[in-house]
């Protein structure tokens, strides 16, 4: 196992708690979770669970990317 919190960044991880993808975005929990719920993020329930895909944060950030090349 990883130290200092590095196992966030494993590429074999398929699901990423919310605190791990917040880490991943260098953006807050509560943000994350906002995220979300408002559908910007995909997740998914695995039992009383929410889970967010891992290639879910690069193509939240594709999608974040897009809306700024439209605006500009």
């Amino acid at each position: 196992m990883a130290v200092n919190g590095s196992q966030d960044l494993d590429p074999t991880l398929v699901l990423l708690t919310v605190e791990e993808a917040a880490r991943r975005l260098r953006i807050g929990r509560t943000t994350c979770f906002r995220l979300v719920l408002a559908g910007e993020i995909e997740s998914v329930t695995v039992g009383r669970l929410r889970r967010i895909p891992a290639d879910a944060v690069p193509a939240y950030v594709a999608k974040l990317r897009h809306r700024h090349a439209e605006a500009a």
